[in-house]
């Protein structure tokens, strides 16, 4: 026999007596298979295998009478051990792995380490595959460390320890007695020792230590002998045997031979293993007879129902028919709703489609009102500039017709470019409202003055009234709001002759710091017909006019009601023909004292220097050269002009400005290159954006090449005097 056996039983007596199964109210037929089951181990351990073998069968019956997989699977593995040990390896096998099949529902890590190390034990104690018995009791080994139970780990090493030494892997061997020698001599079982002691015989055979072999091997035999461990003592005899004969010591190896026959004949007797097979061929009789009556148990219940339920039955084909009916309506619906996404699909397609074309023309005509508003202000920037050069430098024509026809003309122009594109701002919803200090009487006076002309022409008398109540200085956008007030007031003109024009501002009401102000724009004019009032608000609208002829785009009042928009407000109108008109509409300001106090601390001073200050203006038209040139020097500032960026990088290494008039559309490079080569020479001096182009379309790529401030032309001389004045304090401060 192979060393391995003693090790196998080990693992045998651990399952029988240390079951974790049982609970404290055990059923009768729980006990009484596990009666079973502790009686059979008595009987193994006695050598009546015949016995053991006929109690394990009662227990198995039992347990699969109570349908208790634990309990099945604890019986096939007792029988697998008694076949294994009676060399009837085969059939153990295949009550073990029946046993694994039983306890896989289980889920028993416990049970999970027995039957791995019993598989292991078979295919290594009887040499069909050792290293395949290794791998189960490696799973044996991983179940033990799972549950921490240090009495199958140290089971688990020995038998480990015992198949690496039979196929020469002593390291590997001695490294798992290593674990567990000194655990065992201290605390561990009779059996344990009796293991670990026949381990280091065979340790000490191998290594040439033949008297300190011969001591483990009578340690153990001792134990054996005083507990009447025949199995084990068979184990030490056959190592006994197997150690003399390795080291020629014949005589003593034979009589140990014969000691172990001595025992098989009592044990391994032919009616004893005759008797094995019969129960072998009646358990599988009792497993067949137990499948069948369950069956048998099934089928009459399965009748049973069949019988009862003959009305479950007719409802369910019922049932069947409604779900067919719904799932052919739901057939239907699908068949209708692929059809419709699939049209939904097209449609959505060809609006994607549309849409993209529709936001690639509004592109272009983006790209073509920036392009011709752009084109327009820059003449227009010279025929304004050159009239007030003439009116400037000829005093005696300021009051010829011609030169202000000129000029109105001019300023009609640009009025038009600037209305249409301020339309195709709100269009593209690209303002946003500003929140600035503004004084409200002083913003209607500008307003007032710069429609003076119209007024004039036709004999009209501007009348302002603004109410005590409003404070003086308020927050909003003042820009859009005299956007509003100026197209009324310049469309009241307009239709009213050698009459009045009232501009009225009063307090609606206050809420915390928010004051709405009604604004009324009044007239004694024409009026307007009851049939076109719906009307006059729509874009390039003109009302026909019987007597005269009325200049317009027709987009004053469209852009007015826009921008009240934006004010989450709105316009109405009153309107009688050969009366007058009137448009109102009311809108919320902030007032904030302090922001007011601050306001009126640093009101900005003009440029009253005696520093002459030194601008260059950098500017590729010759016209419009000339023009911002005369504006300059007009306010005693000295001008130097070049005709593109290059030149000016030039200019400012040869001399010092104190200021820069930068033009951004210029040939070779442009104005926005221009300021980033300056600013990456080291050079820190302001920078204004002198262009035709809207502000908001270049505000932010000006702002990162390193430019201050924008101006847009034309522009009044007075607004350039205060940017100049602005940034070079600002410069002068930050110095």
């Amino acid at each position: 026999m192979n060393i391995t056996r003693l090790f196998f039983f080990c693992g045998f007596f651990l399952i029988c007596f240390q079951s974790s199964f049982a609970q404290e109210d055990f059923k009768a037929e729980k006990k009484e298979i596990k009666n079973y089951l502790n009686k059979a181990v008595v009987e193994f351990s006695n050598a009546n295998y015949d016995k053991a073998l006929e109690l394990s069968k009662f227990a198995l019956v039992n347990s699969f009478a109570i349908n208790d997989n634990s309990y099945i699977a604890q019986s096939y593995n007792t029988i697998g051990v008694i076949y294994d040990e009676c060399s009837e390896t085969k059939k153990a096998i295949e009550f073990y792995q029946k046993a694994l099949r039983y306890a896989a529902p289980v889920k028993n890590d416990t049970l999970n380490n027995w039957i791995y190390g019993n598989l292991g034990s078979a295919y290594y104690f009887n040499q069909i595959d050792v290293p395949k018995g290794i791998g189960y009791y490696k799973k044996a080994l991983f179940f033990a460390e799972k549950i921490k139970d240090s009495n199958q780990i140290v089971l688990s090493k020995l038998n480990l320890a015992s198949a690496y030494f039979s196929i020469d892997s002593i390291s590997l061997g001695n490294n798992e007695i290593k674990d567990i020698q000194k655990k065992i001599l201290n605390s561990g079982s009779e059996n344990t020792k009796l293991s670990l002691y026949v381990l280091l015989g065979i340790q000490s055979s191998n290594n040439n230590q033949i008297k300190k072999a011969e001591d483990y091997y009578f340690k153990a035999m001792k134990i054996a002998k005083d507990n009447d461990y025949t199995s084990f003592l068979i184990n030490v005899y056959e190592n006994l045997s197997r150690h003399y004969k390795l080291h020629g010591r014949k005589s003593e190896s034979e009589k140990y031979t014969q000691k172990i026959d001595s025992i098989n004949k009592v044990i391994f007797t032919e009616e004893k293993i005759n008797s094995l097979n019969t129960e072998s061929l009646q358990i599988e009789l009792d497993e067949h007879k137990i499948q069948l009556e369950r069956i048998e148990v099934e089928n009459e219940k399965s009748q049973k129902v069949v019988k009862d339920s003959k009305l479950v039955v007719i409802l369910f084909i019922i049932v069947v028919i409604i779900l067919l009916l719904l799932l052919l309506t739901l057939y239907k619906n699908i068949i209708y709703r692929e059809k419709t996404n699939y049209e939904l699909k097209k449609a959505n397609e060809e609006l994607q489609l549309a849409k993209e074309k529709a936001e690639e023309a509004s592109l272009l005509k983006s790209q073509f009102v920036s392009t011709i508003t752009h084109e327009l202000r820059t003449p227009l920037y010279g025929v304004i500039g050159i009239t007030n050069i003439i009116l400037d430098e000829h005093k005696e024509l300021n009051n010829s017709p011609h030169l202000k026809s000129l000029k109105f003309s001019a300023k009609y122009l640009l009025s038009l470019v600037n209305d249409i594109l301020q339309i195709n701002k709100i269009e593209e919803k690209k303002i946003v409202l500003e929140n600035l200090i503004f004084n409200l009487s002083d913003e209607i006076n500008t307003i007032c003055n710069s429609v003076e002309y119209i007024a004039d022409k036709n004999n009209n008398k501007l009348i302002v009234e603004i109410d005590t109540a409003i404070p003086e200085f308020l927050i909003g956008d003042k820009l859009r709001l005299s956007q509003i007030i100026m197209n009324l007031i310049s469309n009241a003109l307009k239709f009213t002759k050698n009459g009045e024009v009232y501009i009225l501002a009063d307090l609606e009401k206050q809420e915390g710091s928010n004051y709405f102000i009604t604004f009324k724009i009044r007239d004694n004019g024409i009026g307007i017909p009851k049939e076109h009032q719906d009307k006059i608000f729509d874009k390039f609208v003109q009302i026909e006019r019987k007597e005269e002829d009325y200049q317009g785009t027709g987009l004053g009042l469209s852009i007015v009601t826009s921008l009240i928009q934006l004010f989450k407000s709105e316009i109405h109108l009153e309107s009688e023909e050969n009366v007058g008109t009137t448009f109102s509409f009311t809108i919320g300001f902030e007032y904030n004292e302090e922001k007011s106090r601050e306001i009126i601390n640093n009101i900005e001073v003009d440029l009253s220097s005696n520093y002459i200050y030194n601008i260059l203006v950098v500017e590729d038209n010759k016209i419009n050269q000339m023009v911002t040139k005369k504006i300059i020097q007009n306010s005693n500032l000295n001008c130097t002009i070049v005709d593109d960026g290059y030149a000016a990088l030039v200019a400012i290494e040869r001399e010092h400005f104190d200021l820069i008039l930068m033009d951004i559309n210029m040939p070779l490079i442009n104005g926005f290159d221009t300021t980033r080569k300056i600013r990456e020479k080291g050079y820190t001096v302001p920078v204004i954006a002198l262009t035709a182009f809207d502000k908001q379309e270049v505000s932010e790529e000006a702002m990162a090449s390193g430019m201050n401030d924008i101006l847009i032309k034309p522009f009044e001389p007075t607004k350039l005097y205060q940017i100049i004045s602005n940034q070079i304090i600002k410069k002068e401060n930050a110095d």
